[in-house]
């Protein structure tokens, strides 16, 4: 299960994809999202799924997002298997589906090929309070190490012979306590050393702090702004004026 936590770490790749300006990443990936929103056919949300992989490929992340998909293929299940026992029909869940895997995918690009650094940057443009943008953060850079820190107690008290598989329900929710109690030890002591690293660097100390690094906008990242925008543009013409069959 290490692979699951790992999937959620940012990894520097030298791509063009990643060297871009995180809103020109943000503004592909908000587009990816509406045309899945709107997409009412499937051959439509397929299409949407083909372009993200396509993206991905370019970013050379195929591996994570497929991950990503691979996650949240069960979700995707649940939500056809939902669907359908409330009679929607075949088709209809097939789609709601699908575009559920595509809006997880639209999002992943964003999120896999940006560093926390660049999200606390194009954050503070968008104007979100300062507070809120540190705990968004923190939280996307903790819950992986929390996920790994999980996984590493898990491991080692299955090795002193602790069985979290066997036993009905309430046995295997006794079994987690030696997995939290030790997992909540850890998070304290590490909101502890945050804490003291926040309050040497004076944080909160300045009402409008300023920043060593800017984003800029360079020539390549307006064009590739203007094609997208143009690709948005001519997809939602489609939508509107061409009949799609499912």
């Amino acid at each position: 299960m290490h692979w699951v936590a790992g999937g959620f770490v940012f990894r520097r790749v030298e791509s063009p994809f990643h060297k871009l300006d995180p809103r020109t990443k943000l503004l592909i990936s908000l587009e990816f999202f509406a045309i899945s929103l709107l997409a009412f056919a499937i051959i439509q949300v397929a299409i949407v799924l083909a372009s993200v992989l396509f993206v991905a490929v370019y970013a050379k992340s195929l591996k994570r997002i497929g991950r990503t998909i691979l996650m949240s293929a069960g979700f995707a299940g649940f939500i056809f298997a939902i669907n359908l026992l409330f009679g929607v029909g075949l088709v209809s869940s097939l789609l709601y589906a699908l575009r559920f895997l595509a809006i997880v995918s639209s999002t992943s690009i964003f999120f896999v090929t940006t560093s926390p650094d660049e999200l606390e940057h194009t954050m503070k443009w968008l104007g979100v309070p300062r507070d809120i943008v540190f705990a968004f953060v923190t939280a996307v850079r903790f819950i992986p190490v929390i996920m790994l820190d999980a996984f590493q107690i898990m491991d080692a008290q299955k090795s002193r012979g602790l069985e979290l598989e066997k036993g009905n329900f309430v046995k295997r929710i006794r079994n987690m306590v030696p997995i939290l109690v030790p997992l909540v030890v850890n998070s304290v002591v590490r909101s502890g050393e945050l804490a003291e690293a926040m309050e040497s660097r004076a944080y909160g100390a300045t009402p409008k702090p300023t920043s060593l690094y800017k984003l800029r906008l360079s020539r390549k990242d307006k064009s590739v702004m203007l094609v997208s925008l143009l690709f948005f543009a001519a997809v939602l013409y489609i939508y509107l004026r061409v009949k799609v069959p499912v």
